[in-house]
């Protein structure tokens, strides 16, 4: 007989067994899910009845779900401003503003890459885009090739982490606890300090390699710069304006309250239709494009839809095994208490990203740690916000959140798995080495490393923004015990919006 507290780790070796034979992670995911079931059913562990509630969930919480449809939206509109030239006239009027500067390209492709971040929401596009534009110039003109390929694919992977990024709305659905949530206005508010942040640390890095090496980062010749005063002017805003109005639509739409993270998301489509359409000019094939946006959103859906699919499969027959406190006791036993948890939570994550897509990660071990980060991290936030409980559970979250996004941009960049370098080898020329693309990579890395350390020592560069309610009356008691608080609702009435609960059958005898 399997002793009941083995059934979790068992599994997690039994999800790893299945990918490494070869299975893609949503069908690894259900056959771990229903094979270690199966062994939970034989020996007691829970009845047949208890898998009524996968698809109660997958109905319930995934097909109705209706936050979830923001990332169609939001994808569709990445794909329509991949290629309706905005990225390259944009990059063209910052490398002719910066261009005179030592690191003026860089300059151009770091702050390019914020505001394509801003308003599409794909790493892809972002890389492949600025990649095709912008490293063909900068080798023209001498910058060093590991420079030039690491500040394209960091600047290309910042849109994790800038709203409206589809990674934020993903673990906002994922990062919901009985204490507290994270909605996605939150999120986007509490991204917004890390992101600028983690620019300035790109930018700083620039300056000083420019001082330190300046042949590496070489100013452009004035006779390659055709524009000057108020046709440069006008050429930058012809790019900013446009950026700066889907952003509204997007982000201020959701901050100001005035629409969901789904409606913002249609606006947003809806826009960037009308971009292309207003540059239908230098399209060449806007039916085209349209079309193609359609199937790649058709495809990154359904991949997201089944990985949410797998994930609760997995995740229900988990929480029957009592996964959730194994996995609270685990991680709550740590030396050095919310620094220990945080510490090591980062490195997992870290390790875990040169496997797994993001997508995966979020839906597989964020629901799992959110009982514990709300434990651990609400009395670390109690006093800026308020002394209000349910406050200091939902920041926490948000602030919990935002560190993992932060610590997910990395998925893309450390070799030899990151997608970023991927795209840049399949766009970059021959001439350029991989060997300097994985090279090059590594500083920006440590950037990016640094920003986690720098949200987890100061979480008030996520919470500043965070709406701070007054203090809640002393007898209203809010548990962060991780027991389940208990409801006054009726038995025989289901609140099919709260989270679902789950009770062990006892062993049939």
């Amino acid at each position: 007989m399997i002793p009941l507290e083995w059934m979790p780790p068992f599994m997690f070796g039994g999800l790893i067994i299945f990918m490494l034979i070869g299975f893609p992670v949503a069908f690894s995911l259900m056959a771990a899910g229903l094979f270690f079931s199966l062994i939970a059913m034989s020996e007691g562990f829970f009845g047949m009845a208890f898998l009524q509630a996968i698809p109660q969930r997958i109905f319930g919480s995934v097909l109705a779900n209706d936050l979830l449809l923001a990332i169609p939206f939001f994808t569709f509109m990445g794909a329509i401003l991949e290629r309706c030239g905005l990225a390259e006239e944009m990059l063209d009027s910052m490398g002719q503003l910066f261009g005179r500067v030592r690191g003026g390209l860089g300059y151009s492709v770091i702050i390019v890459g914020f505001i394509l971040g801003a308003i599409t929401g794909t790493v892809a596009a972002q890389v492949i885009a600025m990649a095709m534009i912008s490293l063909p110039v900068m080798m023209r003109y001498g910058y060093n090739m590991r420079y030039a390929t690491g500040v394209l694919a960091a600047s290309g992977t910042i849109t994790q982490l800038v709203p409206p990024s589809l990674v934020l709305i993903v673990l906002a659905d994922q990062l919901k606890t009985q204490s507290g949530s994270a909605d996605v206005g939150s999120m986007y508010l509490g991204a917004w300090g890390p992101s600028l942040l983690q620019i300035a640390l790109f930018a700083l890095y620039t300056f000083f390699l420019a001082r330190i090496r300046p042949n590496d980062l070489p100013p452009v010749p004035e006779s390659a710069l055709t524009l000057k005063g108020w046709a440069l002017w006008k050429k930058c805003l012809m790019g900013i304006i446009p950026s700066a109005v889907l952003i509204f639509l997007v982000l201020g739409t959701i901050m100001t309250g005035i629409a969901t993270p789904t409606e913002s998301g249609a606006m947003g489509a809806m826009g960037a239709l009308l971009l292309a359409w207003i540059r239908r000019a230098s399209i060449s094939n806007l039916k085209g494009l349209v079309q193609e946006a359609y199937q790649n959103t058709m495809r990154i859906t359904a991949m997201v839809v089944f990985i949410l699919i797998g994930s609760t499969c997995f995740s229900v027959v988990f929480q029957g095994v009592d996964g959730g406190r194994w996995v609270e006791e685990l991680f709550s036993s740590l030396p050095g208490g919310w620094v220990g948890f945080l510490i090591v939570v980062n490195l997992f994550v870290f390790f875990l990203a040169f496997f797994l897509d993001f997508f995966e990660i979020a839906f597989i071990v964020v629901p799992m740690l959110a009982p514990v980060a709300v434990k651990l991290l609400s009395p670390v936030l109690l006093d800026s916000m308020n002394g209000n409980p349910q406050a200091a559970a939902s920041a926490a979250l948000v602030w919990f959140g935002v560190m993992l996004c932060v610590n997910m941009q990395t998925s893309f960049m450390h070799p030899p798995f990151g997608f970023a370098l991927f795209y840049l080898r399949g766009v970059a020329p021959k001439e350029v080495k991989s060997s300097d693309i994985y090279w090059g990579a590594l500083p920006w890395v440590g950037l990016q490393l640094i920003m986690v350390v720098l949200v987890m020592a100061f979480p008030a560069l996520v919470t500043t923004f965070l709406d701070k309610p007054a203090v809640v009356a002393q007898s209203q008691d809010f548990n962060f015990t991780g027991d389940e608080n208990k409801s006054d609702t009726p038995a025989n009435k289901v609140d099919e919006d709260a989270p679902v609960n789950f009770q062990l059958d006892k062993p049939v005898k």
